[in-house]
């Protein structure tokens, strides 16, 4: 060959930078563009007054689809980020004072378990055998293979079938599990990549083996450390990146990808890979097509996810009893989930995930202080309009002190007096700032009719030389979905350039690319 593929990836999240690595290790010469003015997508940071703030993933596991990034290249992770491991994993609370200390010791889980409620103690064990079984078909298998066509899914459906992936996380639970806490101690899980517990494919319970199996960690530094070593490793293999650089639009020429309009200034490229939210994708970079038309209509059909409120803030002093991760469930579950996910209301109950990276990390906060982000689940901007809508610029502020209040009450005392710096984000920053249709905070909702062969394919049918990692494809929402979303999509890729889709290159990554780095 003597000129390399040219590839341009769209947004520089988890997805953007794991599929642009991956890219640029085999052989393309890869440029990333990215609206905003850092990287990371979600995982952007704000910084105020000596604190580091995570705006968005701060539960990173399964590392080693991470550290697979790195070893492409023949690098380590560990020479460009350390992970710390979270002990406990999360601490669950409730109203009436009841802790749990979710973590990877066995022995300490049945303990508690035990204490609870002994009949469970048993049924504990064989949800955990159960989530094994899931997590080996789900994810083990099948998380990085591209499901372009129905005949994919056929393979897939014995499994599925044999692991009741028709039924909800919280019904698969609830067979194991009596006590209505430690139901939902077990089923949360799905909330953490946008699922109602009571309608995603119970295929998600496999989150709870792959935290036990593999754990927990925290980037010392953030997750924007993380964010950070992957742009390194990105750029020390010759990419480039280009930050406050909107793409307006992708070109196709015919059917076939031709480049992209950036700035005003159109770049030609031999493959697109979007990971930018895949409605903003085909409505408005391919918005003039009829393909682009096409497929948003469909998109907007869908269910998305729910949308997040969050407060970001600091304290001038230290909290030593909380843990880095903890989980406060309000006094309703299945109904305030209804609200979010249905009604869309922002109810006067909620429950909240509350990080405080300062306990793993305390040079994310000045000396002697605290930082923290709490978050709730709150309906989608399309959801809440149904309902009458909810304006955020007024309710934001309100919502963000009664939220503050229930965890001056719970968890935090004197909180408000303490508070040194603060600022909050809604759903119409999920819209305006991620381009997130809805404001959605993890795109499509991860229902069984939206997984898989059903979800946004890793490749569009009708477009040669469009490509999609991040939430909105398969595998789906979550730092491994989206990490592993870039190898099922790398996967196409290669087998493309092999099959000739682009043209002159089917000795590309034959020539090019290093021994797995696919």
């Amino acid at each position: 060959m003597s000129k390399k593929l040219r590839a341009a990836v769209i947004g520089s999240g988890f997805g953007g930078l794991a599929a642009a690595i991956r890219l640029q290790s085999s052989g393309f010469e890869t440029t990333l563009f990215e609206k905003r003015d850092l990287p990371g997508g979600r995982a952007y940071v704000f910084r105020d007054n000596g604190f580091t703030f995570d705006a968005g993933p701060t539960v990173i596991t399964a590392p080693h689809c991470l550290e697979e990034l790195f070893e492409l290249s023949g690098r380590k992770m560990s020479d460009y980020v350390e992970l710390l491991p979270v002990h406990p994993f999360y601490r669950l609370c409730w109203d009436d004072g009841y802790r749990f200390d979710y973590d990877g010791d066995l022995d300490k889980t049945l303990q508690q378990i035990t204490a609870r409620s002994p009949a469970d103690a048993q049924g504990y064990q064989e949800f955990l055998k159960y989530s094994k079984e899931v997590f080996d078909a789900g994810y083990t298998e099948l998380v990085h293979v591209p499901f372009l066509d129905f005949r994919s899914m056929l393979k897939a459906a014995p499994d599925l079938l044999r692991l009741k992936a028709y039924r909800s996380v919280y019904s698969q639970v609830s067979r194991f599990i009596r006590d209505p806490k430690l139901r939902e101690a077990f089923s949360f899980h799905s909330l953490l990549v946008g699922g109602n517990p009571f309608e995603t494919s119970s295929i998600y319970t496999l989150i709870h083996y792959l935290e036990r199996n593999w754990g927990v960690y925290f980037p010392k530094g953030g997750t924007g450390a993380l964010i950070g070593a992957l742009v390194k490793l990105f750029q020390d293999l010759g990419g480039t990146m280009h930050l406050n650089a909107p793409v307006e639009e992708i070109r196709q020429e015919g059917h076939r990808i031709q480049g992209l309009t950036v700035g005003g200034q159109e770049e030609d490229f031999d493959l697109v890979v979007s990971n930018a939210d895949v409605m903003h994708t085909y409505s408005k970079l391919l918005g003039k097509t009829s393909r682009g038309r096409k497929m948003a209509t469909s998109l907007s059909k869908k269910r998305w996810s729910m949308s997040l409120f969050l407060i970001y803030f600091g304290t001038k002093r230290k909290y030593p009893e909380i843990a880095h991760h903890s989980v406060l469930f309000g006094p309703r579950y299945r109904g305030l989930l209804d609200d979010i996910f249905h009604q869309g209301k922002l109810a006067a109950d909620m429950s909240l995930y509350l990080h405080a990276p300062t306990v793993s990390d305390p040079s994310l906060a000045p000396p002697g202080h605290e930082g923290f982000y709490v978050l709730s689940p709150v309906p989608h901007l399309g959801l809440s309009e149904k309902s009458g809508g909810i304006d955020w610029k007024t309710e934001g502020p309100r919502y963000a002190n009664r939220i503050l209040e229930r965890l001056e009450d719970t968890l935090l005392p004197n909180l408000r007096s303490e508070i040194v710096t603060q600022r909050i984000f809604t759903p119409d920053d999920f819209k305006n700032d991620l381009n997130a249709h809805w404001g959605s905070a993890f795109s499509l909702e991860p229902i069984l009719t939206q997984s898989a062969y059903f979800r946004t394919h890793n490749r569009d049918s009708k477009i040669a030389g469009l490509y999609f990692v991040g939430a909105g494809t398969h595998p789906g929402a979550g730092v491994p979905g989206v990490v592993n979303s870039a190898k099922a999509t790398l996967q196409v890729i290669h087998s493309d350039v092999k099959s000739g889709v682009f043209e002159g290159s089917p000795n590309l990554m034959q020539e090019a690319a290093p021994q797995g780095a696919l």
